[in-house]
């Protein structure tokens, strides 16, 4: 069962909370992940911008 990864500089963007981490082989990634009940949004970037751009551009649709 792989480690849950530790997230650093975090921040809320609307109901999405971006995150970064590295994975198992020691890459950066970054995590948009949205906490709205029943939304489900999560996606992995390469670039914190991009998981920025996701975290503002991101609608729920569950409303």
């Amino acid at each position: 069962m792989p480690a849950q990864p530790h997230f650093r500089r975090v921040i809320r963007i609307g109901p999405v909370r971006v995150g970064t981490y590295y994975d198992s082989r020691g890459r950066e990634k970054h995590t948009a992940a949205c906490t709205a009940p029943r939304c489900g949004f999560s996606t992995d970037y390469d670039s914190r911008a991009a998981a920025e751009l996701a975290a503002r551009t991101h609608r729920c649709s569950v409303r």
